[in-house]
C-alpha cells in the first residue's frame, strides 16, 4: 500500500488504534477501537469502556483493514471529520 498524505483523508472510525506517544503519560499504550471522533478529540473503546483522547497532544498508530499500521500525529487530524476530507494538505517529502 503506498502511503501519502491522502490518508489523513480517510475515515477512522472502526480502525484499531494505540496511542503511541502522548503528553499525558496516562493516556501512552492505550488501545482500542475508534468508536467516535470529534474535531479534538477521538473516542478509543476498550473491554466496554470508553476513553477520550485529546488529538493535539497525541501521536497515533492507526493499524488499517490489511494490516499495515500508520504512526499519525494527531494534530494533522484535528479538526471535524467531515472538514478533514476536504482540508487539502501540503506534502513534507
Amino acid at each position: 500500500m503506498k502511503i501519502t498524505p491522502d490518508i489523513i483523508r480517510n475515515e477512522l472510525i472502526g480502525l484499531d488504534a494505540k496511542v503511541a506517544k502522548s503528553n499525558n503519560p496516562s493516556l501512552e499504550r492505550f488501545t482500542g477501537t475508534v468508536l467516535n471522533e470529534t474535531r479534538n478529540t477521538v473516542v478509543l473503546l476498550r473491554d466496554g469502556k470508553e476513553k477520550n483522547i485529546i488529538k493535539d497532544i497525541s501521536i497515533f498508530h492507526f493499524t488499517l483493514q490489511d494490516g499495515t499500521v500508520l504512526e499519525i500525529d494527531g494534530k494533522l487530524l484535528v479538526g471535524r471529520p467531515e472538514d478533514r476530507a476536504k482540508k487539502r494538505i501540503r506534502r513534507i517529502w
